[in-house]
């Protein structure tokens, strides 16, 4: 602290001066910025975990739009995306499709070896990929990848294991969460908000996103 030239401030009056020099990425930022390829469980993750049967036998789910939002501005920035899920459902396979999601992999008891058969198959490495989890069978992937993500309802064992924890939970946006704090790690995330406020550029961003 300094007091100004000339002035009659006393040095209980100085006033501090703040350093300029911006401050560093943390390790998790680093990590987080690595990412390119984001792994997710499906149930509780991109739902809110419930299930509903139909009348007719029929499995429906309810996914949220930011969420497919999210997903489809991680692709635009070059990210890959893949669902490793315990249970099987026609309704996953079209909402992958629907998505443009590149890997589905349904009725798996052991998710760990979805994801390292994924991650070969990108040529990727576990460092370079994050999975987001809400329960026990997501916990082998969330502690050995890059960044293991938790929704914010995910069960406590997993919620501790994580090195990111949402503020939302599952099925109500917590996937585009993780997502816009990647690609602002990365400086990315800008990108994709000017390509919506841009004189004339709002409906072409739109249509490059697709259906969310």
């Amino acid at each position: 602290m300094r007091a100004l030239a000339g002035s009659s401030m006393k040095p209980q009056d100085t006033i501090p001066i703040r350093s300029m020099t911006p401050t560093p990425p943390t390790d998790l930022e680093h990590r987080l910025a690595g990412i390119q390829l984001l792994l997710l469980d499906c149930d509780g993750v991109l739902t809110d975990g419930g299930v509903t049967w139909s009348s007719d036998g029929v499995e429906c789910k309810t996914f949220h739009i930011r969420d497919g939002l999210g997903i489809r501005g991680w692709q635009r920035a070059g990210g890959r995306t893949g669902i490793i899920t315990g249970r099987s459902s026609r309704i996953v396979e079209r909402r992958a499709a629907e998505l443009g999601i590149e890997f589905v992999r349904q009725g798996i008891d052991d998710k760990f070896a979805a994801a390292d058969e994924i991650i070969k198959e990108c040529g990727l490495s576990w460092e370079q990929t994050a999975f987001m989890g809400d329960d026990l069978p997501d916990l082998p992937v969330v502690t050995r990848c890059g960044v293991g993500a938790a929704v914010a309802d995910a069960c406590t064992e997993l919620r501790e294991a994580a090195a990111v924890v949402t503020s939302l939970p599952g099925g109500r946006g917590a996937v585009r969460e993780l997502v816009e704090r990647m690609l602002r790690a990365r400086g990315g995330w800008e990108a994709i908000v000017s390509a919506y406020i841009a004189p004339g550029v709002g409906v072409s961003a739109g249509r490059d996103l697709g259906r969310a």
